[in-house]
This record gives structure tokens, C-alpha cells and sequence, in this order.
């Protein structure tokens, strides 16, 4: 049976930017445009909520001229502090912290849309689809995306794709005089 869109649906977007972030860098260098990203996802429907995971990591780096751009997007933010361990090693996830917020509002809305290319995320899809009874799109790069996963979604959307969602990062000059 064909995926249907029709402007009665409420849907809720759940951003993984950490995997989206990465996806678009290494693949097309290149940064996602969230604006566009969401009015493509909205498709004519009724947006209840929409919302980004991410971590924070080091206020030198520009991330919070980043946070502000989502935010200015409609997207609400969801964030933590990275957790580094002795010996160094830093954990970023917020894999459970998505899961949990799709569930918990599954409730209210007709169409779940995740938003990662991340397999960990199958449970979370088989949940929502036969436990929840929701529609579930994933949205992600094809080829960073579980093969798994896309066939378990409802509706696959291959970001890259759609035109307007990616843009290139200017690359930094440095004058040597």
C-alpha cells in the first residue's frame, strides 16, 4: 500500500544532528539547510513539534551561532553536555533521549519522522509502526543510512535528493603576506 501524505496528519520531526551533521560533511562536504530541511519534511501537514538532539561540546567552536540557527528554524532544541571519560574518550549519543521523546509523544501525533541514517534506531521504527500504530518516515543520506532501516520505515526520504537541503561550507583562505 502506497504512503499517503494529507494535511490532516500531525507529525513530530526528531533530528539527529550529530549523525546528520556528519553524514553531509563527509559526503558532500557540505551543512545541512534545517530551514529547508523542515518545509521539505512538513510536506503540506500539520507540524506539532519539532526537534533537534544535539551536544555540547566547546563554546570556541561556534556551535552556539549553530543552536541559535535551529532554534530560529522552529526547531527545538534538546541538549547535553558531552561526557568525557578518564583516559579521554567522549561519548556524544542521544539515541535513547530520541527514542523515548518519539514514544512518550507518539500519543498525539499521526506521522513520526526520524531523522537519522543510524540502525540503532530499528527497535525505535518496529515500535512506533506495529506497537504505537504510527507512520514512520526516516530521512537521512542513502548511503550512510542502515539498509535496515530503510526498509523498515514507512517512507524513506534520501536527502540527498532534495534540492536546497544541503549547502557547501566555504572553505577558509588564510593570507600568507
Amino acid at each position: 500500500m502506497p504512503f499517503v501524505k494529507h494535511r490532516d496528519q500531525r507529525i513530530g520531526i526528531f533530528i539527529d544532528i550529530q549523525n546528520l551533521y556528519h553524514s553531509a560533511k563527509n559526503l558532500h562536504g557540505a551543512r545541512v539547510n534545517y530551514r529547508e530541511l523542515i518545509r521539505y519534511l512538513i510536506s503540506n501537514r500539520r507540524l506539532i513539534r519539532a526537534m533537534a538532539y544535539v551536544v555540547r561540546s566547546d563554546p570556541q567552536t561556534g556551535e552556539e551561532l549553530f543552536f541559535e540557527a535551529l532554534s530560529k528554524s522552529g526547531i527545538e532544541l534538546r541538549e547535553k553536555d558531552i561526557q568525557i571519560y578518564p583516559g579521554g574518550m567522549k561519548k556524544a549519543d542521544w539515541d535513547v533521549g530520541m527514542a523515548v521523546d518519539a514514544i512518550r509523544m507518539s500519543g498525539f501525533l499521526d506521522v513520526i519522522i526520524l531523522v537519522t541514517g543510524d540502525g540503532d534506531f530499528l527497535p525505535l521504527v518496529d515500535y512506533l509502526k506495529w506497537g504505537a500504530g504510527r507512520l514512520v518516515e526516516v530521512a537521512a543520506f542513502g548511503p550512510t543510512t542502515s539498509a535496515k532501516l530503510k526498509e523498515a520505515a514507512d517512507e524513506f526520504i534520501d536527502l540527498e535528493n532534495l534540492p536546497g537541503v544541503l549547502f557547501k561550507i566555504k572553505e577558509r583562505t588564510t593570507d600568507k603576506k
